[in-house]
């Protein structure tokens, strides 16, 4: 079974891949099963009805989801598909400390839209990985220690989630390379012993391979942590934004997976995980 858990289409502010469009692909590209995880991140970016002021980037406006017409259309696809591909509706929270209230009011609703959610920490203190102004004027170990004291703040303090997303995310726009992970394991174990007992999961996301890392997202240390711990929770996603991204290494990191141990992955429907073996030899 091939399942992809993260995959972003027009209504992420950073795609123009058209919903309709993504379902044809994947199911050319026989996935078996797809979610939508378009991007919500507030602080620094507004809801679709404020979009007048929200900043414009690439001539477009850098929005939230329009959830109004997001689940509606995800809905639709569903059921057209209904007989050749799931389709399962999603969104990646990409949360912070302080707009966690955010967060719980949008859970609070459409909570009975959702079957998953990841759960992304993409800026701190509403400053951007990806465009360096989080790691502007800090040493690598600053950095990487207030990335990881985010991700545990936000984890442990915020409980509307599915599985915890690309969880070492800072190494893909680290500008001085990767820091040693023991550095900030400490950390890591705690924000892994946490959510599996409150029985979430992790993201194995297949999109190393694109950014051109040396080894997987997350690296094979916090899997293989997060199996010792006790963790059994993971899917699958590509960070899929684009027709050539979408499904991309997800048998290869199956088969990666399998070698650390791990008996299998997971779906989600209504938020609740089902257990999927492998199911190659």
């Amino acid at each position: 079974m091939l399942a992809d858990y993260h995959v972003h289409c027009m209504f992420s502010d950073d795609s123009w891949y058209i919903p309709e469009k993504v379902v044809q692909d994947a199911w050319k590209n026989n996935l078996d099963e797809i979610c939508f995880t378009d991007h919500v991140d507030y602080g620094i970016k507004p809801d679709w009805e404020d979009a007048l002021t929200a900043k414009v980037m690439e001539g477009q406006r850098v929005v939230n989801v329009d959830y109004d017409a997001y689940f509606p259309c995800i809905a639709d696809l569903r059921e057209r598909w209904a007989d050749r591909i799931t389709i399962k509706t999603g969104l990646e929270f990409g949360v912070q400390t302080h707009t966690i209230p955010q967060f719980n009011a949008l859970w609070d609703k459409y909570k009975d839209e959702f079957d998953f959610t990841l759960l992304s920490i993409h800026q701190v203190g509403d400053l951007e990985f990806w465009t360096g102004e989080f790691q502007q004027g800090r040493s690598q170990e600053a950095y990487n220690l207030a990335y990881y004291q985010e991700l545990y703040d936000v984890a442990t303090s915020f409980e509307h989630y599915s599985v915890l997303a690309h969880v070492d995310l800072i190494k893909r726009y680290d500008p001085a390379g990767i820091l040693n992970f023991p550095a900030n394991r400490d950390l890591v174990a705690a924000t892994l012993k946490h959510a599996i007992a409150a029985g979430k999961g992790i993201e194995l996301n297949t999109s190393s391979i694109r950014y051109g890392l040396a080894d997987s997202q997350p690296a094979k240390e916090i899997l293989t942590l997060y199996r010792d711990l006790g963790g059994s929770i993971i899917t699958l996603g590509s960070d899929s934004h684009a027709p050539e991204h979408l499904g991309v290494y997800i048998r290869h990191f199956q088969h990666y997976l399998a070698s650390l141990g791990f008996e299998g992955f997971h779906t989600f429907d209504k938020m609740q995980p089902t257990f999927h073996r492998w199911d190659f030899a």
